[in-house]
């Protein structure tokens, strides 16, 4: 890899001679601008004002444009010899627990490589002794024109540098949060904890850029002259109106893009109440019918089968059942009688 700056690492009175070399590169696919209706390519020419011609690369220089608009030139060799001592060197400042680093500083990363053979031994002794305090190195350096913020990490046998913005150049999350009270009840914050935990962890190392791919695909079915590959049309959400019927649908569609599936379907049945017996348990049964049941059956049947008796269908009926009656009376007084003589025998036999 091509170094980008060289200088050397200050760590107290130790020097440890350093390339520093980008630790990224982008993959992103790039576009030309053109003429729309020619295809003709846009490009940008660097001319010069006072003769009014393009200039070369090597024709260009750096400046300082004041207040009144005057241009104060600045050379490489005014840059080299600026009265700092992060010109050619980062410094180490501190050592920190790596936590106390905020992310919204994180910038760019770099690999730092030890120039030369002089340098093995100071640069394995600084990676070693950052690796035993499981701590990170805050330093300063000079790159690009300006003075940057440093943070020396240890990467597999290697010392990484991660550029820092300075302080100052974080702004405030003011504004950003919701500015209405909302109360998040316990049951969801458990769907919540049981959506993260479905999607669990996953290797970095198998994520990649869907988005350059299918581009990539557009310009070559474009190449060939071929149409474009034709997205899906995705789905229109619906408005989320149960939050908790949303978290569940996450969780269940979550575990079925792993693999997990849905447990196996079982038969719910209510529990009874204490004191109550289960419906599920059979009624016993007698021998003999509830009388209220009887009538209800009897009053079923007659509104629905028999038809309304005519009036002299009515009196020959009660003359009949008059005499019915008093037999029946006679009848019933013995039936009694008899049962009550019997009723003690039974119960002795059961």
């Amino acid at each position: 890899m091509r170094s980008i700056w060289n200088g050397a690492i200050s760590f107290g009175l130790v020097s440890i001679p350093i390339k520093l070399v980008n630790a990224t590169e982008s993959h992103a696919v790039s576009f030309r601008q053109i003429h729309a209706e020619d295809g003709g390519r846009i490009r940008y020419r660097k001319v010069c004002e006072l003769e009014d011609r393009e200039v070369t690369q090597s024709e260009i220089g750096k400046a300082y444009e004041d207040a009144d608009g005057s241009m104060i030139p600045i050379t490489d060799e005014d840059l080299a010899h600026l009265p700092i001592p992060t010109a050619k060197t980062i410094e180490i400042v501190a050592f920190v627990p790596a936590d106390r680093i905020d992310p919204l500083q994180m910038d760019a990363a770099y690999y730092l490589a030890a120039s030369g053979a002089p340098a093995a031994k100071p640069y394995t002794l600084l990676r070693e002794a950052l690796k035993r305090s499981n701590r990170v190195a805050i330093a300063k350096f000079a790159l690009r024109g300006r003075e940057r913020l440093g943070m020396l990490r240890v990467v597999g046998d290697a010392i990484a540098m991660h550029g820092l913005l300075w302080p100052d150049e974080v702004r405030a999350p003011e504004g950003v949060a919701p500015d209405t009270n909302v109360t998040v009840r316990d049951q969801e914050l458990d769907l919540a904890d049981a959506l993260m935990d479905t999607l669990g962890e996953i290797d970095l190392g198998d994520l990649h850029d869907e988005y350059r791919e299918a581009l990539e695909e557009v310009v070559a079915a474009k190449a060939a002259g071929e149409a474009p590959p034709e997205s899906p049309e995705p789905a229109s959400p619906g408005k989320v109106l149960d939050l908790m019927a949303a978290l569940e649908n996450s969780v269940r569609a979550a575990r079925e893009s792993r693999g997990e599936g849905q447990p196996a379907e079982a038969e719910v049945r209510a529990l009874p109440r204490r004191g109550t017996p289960s419906r599920a348990t059979p009624k016993e049964t007698g021998g003999k019918k509830s009388t209220s049941t009887a009538k209800k059956t009897a009053a079923k049947k007659t509104a629905s089968g028999e038809k309304k008796p005519t009036a002299s269908a009515r009196k020959t009926t009660a003359k009949t059942t008059a005499k019915k009656t008093a037999s029946g009376e006679k009848a019933a007084s013995a039936t009694k009688k008899t049962a009550a003589k019997k009723t003690p025998s039974r119960r002795h036999t059961a």
